[in-house]
């Protein structure tokens, strides 16, 4: 006989929670009660990827596979909309309890999934508190902003691919939360585009934001060692945020707008 995933009931917080996705990993990590998540993706321990990555080991790790999954019996299953789609499929056929979570393009998102999170699990005032906590923080840097008032500068952020954030992104809302004007919200990017090396030479930022995740030569980043983005640096060292603050959004994207915000 086949047993499916049972559902808890509605007014008890679920006492076995498993995550698929490195955003709701992280949430889970930071809101769970003492016992209450048991697993969470391989990703949550990839410290390029993961802010929390030295956390991940205190919990089972899985790969986003309906079998495992299955073999857990959780009573909870965080997931992203964008992600592991035909094990959702499955395991919401199977009658287990599914939560997808989309991704976050502002600080208001990340707001309001903490809350859900917070609700989901049933640690609603420890959600109230982060994101008290979180907007705290970012009125702070504003102030320090504000003290200081300079000419909007205009930052460009160039990722692996010649690829930029645009308008409707994390990156773009922590850029404007830092007091900067973004490359790619001015020459009309929607979302994550390619920026072509001639554009981004031609438009002549103030600043350039790149990260490079390989400790190895890669081609993913062959375009910042041409002698024409090396040129634009004007004998600057490029702003080096790790992907990892702005990946996935929670109050650790606060410490994006910090650092960006020390670099006015």
């Amino acid at each position: 006989m086949l047993v499916v995933g049972l559902q808890p009931a509605s007014a008890e917080a679920p006492r076995r929670v498993i995550s698929m996705n490195l955003c709701t990993d992280q949430l889970a990590m930071l809101l769970a009660g003492e016992g209450q998540l048991y697993s969470v993706s391989y990703l949550a321990g990839d410290r390029e990827a993961s802010v929390l990555a030295d956390k991940a080991g205190a919990y089972v790790i899985n790969h986003g596979l309906a079998e495992e999954i299955f073999l857990m019996q959780p009573d909870l299953i965080l997931a992203g909309t964008y992600t592991t789609r035909a094990t959702v499929d499955l395991l919401k056929r199977l009658g287990f309890r599914v939560e997808e979570f989309a991704p976050d393009s502002s600080f208001e998102d990340i707001r309001s999934n903490i809350i859900r999170m917070g609700e989901l699990l049933g640690q609603e005032a420890r959600a109230q508190e982060m994101v008290r906590a979180m907007d705290d923080r970012l009125a702070r840097i504003h102030q320090s902003v504000m003290v200081k008032p300079v000419a909007a500068r205009t930052i460009a952020l160039y990722y692996a691919n010649q690829l930029t954030s645009g308008k409707g992104t994390l990156a773009e809302d922590v850029v404007n939360h830092a007091g900067f004007v973004n490359l790619g919200e001015k020459l009309g990017i929607e979302g994550t585009q390619k920026l072509p090396l001639e554009q981004l030479v031609m438009a002549k930022p103030d600043l350039i934001a790149a990260h490079n995740a390989y400790p190895t030569p890669a081609l993913a980043y062959e375009a910042q060692l041409h002698p024409a983005f090396l040129a634009t640096l004007n004998g600057k060292q490029p702003v080096d945020i790790p992907d990892k603050y702005w990946i996935c959004g929670g109050p650790f994207t606060v410490d994006a707008v910090q650092f960006l915000a020390g670099q006015r």
